[in-house]
């Protein structure tokens, strides 16, 4: 693929690029940011940079969160329960709000992401490392998810603005390498900080960088007009087309029922498969940290570390999926491929997880495997995803991504929820699993003198300290020692911890790799529903009859362009 020659036009930022009279000033770029051409491919790729470093920020946000989980529990007294629902009510919210973000095919879409962008940053710097109680943190993030929600939908309506179809999916690898690169800028700062950092720390971080990404966002994005990005632009050499067809547009009128036109089987059918395939992905965002802290005893810093490993395999398999996919101009056999893939290497890692001899490099070989399989899949996923959209109505590429935005967040929400009912252990393990560990090794004195003398402590245990009868306490100073019976005194609250949540926790251990198998065995379900669907969506199977019909496009741009000529004349 070759790209067209810049046009005058492109060479320069001035008001072409702005779609603003030079008299609206500097000031007006700010919130006006439309582009009357189509951008040299120089602007066009430091556009989608922009996108994608966006994205990156505000996942490593959104995704900071789950990996200081324990913390932020400890912290505000959280049950489980209770911040497996802060989860739930966030992607709830994000739901609702990619649904708002479908109104970025008529408000645009770079602003909707440049001013997300800032008040997320502002939520994560300022609000939620000062939250004073659980409940202010619950609503503040909520509205961090929501800001998610809307950048969920229009940062991919950019990027498919901004690449033809023959180069969709490595835009799109680039794309989604946002939440992957998010996710593992999450663990490799965590991992290297949380030593001398708390999790208030961690959050600040992450709201500086999306300062930092803000201001190259409010100077340097654009975004199409209307009547650019509402047509299908199969290669570069299509521009020229595309600015004379865009001269006798009617945008209000190529905008008219999106919503009907989305709602089929290819369109929400895809998007609820895709979102199922994703759930081994969610389990590693929202619960990596609880499952190897209470089936493996890892920490969250080592647990992050090894999630490291996940991540970039999934980065590197993205961009590598994306431009083997456009070379070849298929993306159907990548997905497949990708997602039989996945199965089974999901598969083995849910049988190994109820093994307690797995090691930990045996753990970073199956992310491995499992990052590259789903890299393969999603990356020409969302290609052939906006391509679908693009069939039915080019104009309602932000309303189709807003339909897959609302249903991957009420998927994530929904089975957030059921993982405490699927993993009953996970909520003594998370809630009790460190009091009882700790007080099991500070109790370790006292509970080799009790089982040394069971019967006569079983009689002590009947009386209340301050009310043993002389008798026994006499007996109980000849048999055991004063020394021994005082180091029990001593260790009196210890003992009190693993007297209530002892056999609870000592019973969810034996239970919770048997139960984390289970929630891995449904993602690997999720990811057998995904395949059927590969089917119902737009792009062929073969690279050869792919490489016929690219031709047979360009043909029918030239005589488009020549006829254009022809009545110009």
């Amino acid at each position: 693929m070759t790209a067209m020659p810049a046009s005058p036009d492109d060479t320069q930022l001035g008001p072409t690029d702005t779609g603003t009279p030079e008299t609206a000033g500097r000031a007006a770029r700010l919130w006006r940011r439309e582009l009357d051409h189509y951008p040299a491919t120089s602007r066009r790729l430091a556009y989608l940079a922009i996108v994608v470093l966006t994205t990156v920020v505000l996942y490593y946000a959104l995704y900071v969160q789950y990996a200081v989980a324990t913390s932020i529990i400890t912290h505000f007294h959280m049950t489980y329960s209770y911040f497996v629902w802060v989860s739930v009510i966030g992607n709830a919210v994000g739901a609702f709000a990619s649904l708002v973000a479908g109104l970025a095919d008529r408000w645009g879409r770079a602003n909707m992401v440049v001013y997300g962008l800032l008040i997320a940053a502002l939520l994560s710097l300022l609000a939620l490392p000062n939250a004073p109680d659980k409940g202010t943190y619950l609503v503040l993030f909520a509205c961090l998810s929501f800001i998610e929600g809307i950048v969920l939908v229009a940062t991919p309506a950019l990027i498919r603005d901004f690449s033809p179809q023959l180069g969709r999916a490595t835009a799109m690898g680039y794309w989604t390498m946002g939440p992957v690169i998010g996710s593992l800028v999450v663990t490799v700062v965590t991992s290297s900080t949380l030593s001398f950092a708390g999790w208030q720390d961690e959050l600040r971080y992450s709201g500086w960088a999306g300062l930092g990404v803000f201001v190259l966002a409010l100077v340097g994005l654009r975004e199409l007009s209307p009547r650019l990005r509402d047509q299908i632009m199969v290669s570069l050499r299509d521009r020229a087309l595309v600015e004379a067809r865009a001269k006798g547009m009617n945008p209000r009128t190529a905008a008219e029922g999106h919503w009907r036109q989305m709602l089929r089987l290819d369109v929400v059918g895809s998007a609820t498969a895709v979102s199922l395939f994703l759930l081994l992905y969610f389990g590693a965002v929202g619960n990596f940290v609880v499952y190897f802290a209470a089936t493996f005893g890892y920490s969250e810093q080592r647990t992050n570390g090894l999630a490291n490993w996940y991540w970039a395999a999934n980065a590197v398999a993205l961009v590598a999926a994306g431009l083997v996919s456009d070379k070849l101009k298929v993306r159907k056999p990548f997905m497949a491929a990708g997602a039989i893939g996945s199965i089974a290497v999901t598969t083995l890692f849910a049988l190994h997880a109820t093994e307690q001899r797995t090691g930990y490099y045996t753990f970073a070989a199956l992310f491995v495997a499992i990052g590259v399989f789903t890299g393969v899949t999603y990356a020409p996923w969302m290609a052939s995803f906006t391509e679908t959209v693009e069939k039915h109505n080019p104009a309602a590429t932000a309303t189709g991504l807003a339909v897959w935005g609302w249903i991957i967040r009420a998927v994530v929400a929904i089975s957030t929820a059921f993982v405490p009912v699927v993993v009953t252990s996970a909520t003594p393990l998370v809630e009790h699993g460190a009091q009882v560990k700790a007080a099991s090794v500070q109790a370790a004195p006292a509970l080799a003198v009790i089982e040394a003398h069971p019967r006569l402590f079983a009689e002590l245990e009947a009386y209340p300290p301050n009310a043993v009868p002389p008798a026994l306490a006499a007996r109980a100073v000849r048999e055991v020692g004063a020394d021994d019976l005082a180091t029990v005194r001593k260790a009196q609250p210890h003992l009190a911890v693993l007297q209530r949540y002892g056999s609870q926790v000592k019973s969810a251990a034996a239970q919770g790799p048997e139960q984390w198998r289970t929630w891995w065995l449904i993602c690997v379900a999720g990811q057998v529903f995904f395949l059927p669907f590969i089917f119902v969506m737009a792009g062929r199977w073969n690279p050869r009859r792919a490489r016929e019909e690219a031709v047979e496009h360009q043909r029918a741009v030239e005589r488009e362009l020549a006829a254009l000529a022809d009545q110009g004349d």
